[in-house]
């Protein structure tokens, strides 16, 4: 009787561990699936009949199935923003997700921003939020106008970039003509 008692002892041991296994591999979690897949896609974002930015992809996933919606581009995309007096700036990056409830871009991997002034911001993840026309990132950038290379731990600026700021400053170069 105890040799059974100890033989289903150590039987219920070994499956409760297979199944904790099971749950730390993820095997038992969710399957997040897109609602829709599109390719080659070229968007446009409006605000009170005014276009704010256009946005091109070679692949963009609908996930506004889930309870935070969102909408992913794992190739890449190409952003461009445009201000009141029409003046635009590009955005690259590796990959990005727009939030639906938030309105916000969130730009992954190689993030290139050249102004409409021809100044270049250069980090690994940068936020625009269309609502409120801002980037901003607390990553390490690089930003380059036309007299200075300014390296810091952050960035924040408006859509226009007339309030364009470094931050945390690590070191700045003039660049000489």
């Amino acid at each position: 009787m105890k040799k059974l008692a100890l033989l289903l002892l150590v039987f219920a041991f070994v499956l409760s561990c297979e199944r904790r296994l099971s749950i730390i591999q993820g095997d038992s979690l969710p399957k997040v699936f897109p609602l829709s897949t599109a390719e080659n896609i070229k968007t446009k974002y409006t605000d009170s009949g005014y276009l704010k930015s256009v946005l091109s992809s070679s692949k963009m996933m609908n996930y506004s199935n889930q309870p935070f919606p969102f909408y992913e581009f794992p190739e890449g995309i190409n952003l461009t923003l445009l201000d009141k007096d029409k003046d635009s700036s590009k955005v690259f990056s590796n990959t990005a997700k727009i939030y639906n409830d938030t309105d916000i871009i969130d730009l992954r991997g190689n993030v290139v921003l050249i102004t409409a002034d021809s100044d270049s911001l250069f980090t690994e993840q940068l936020y625009y939020d269309q609502k409120r026309e801002w980037l901003f990132t607390d990553f390490l950038v690089k930003f380059r106008t036309k007299n200075y290379i300014t390296n810091g731990n952050g960035f924040d600026a408006n859509q226009n970039f007339t309030n364009a700021q470094v931050l945390e400053v690590s070191g700045r170069i003039k660049i000489r003509d």
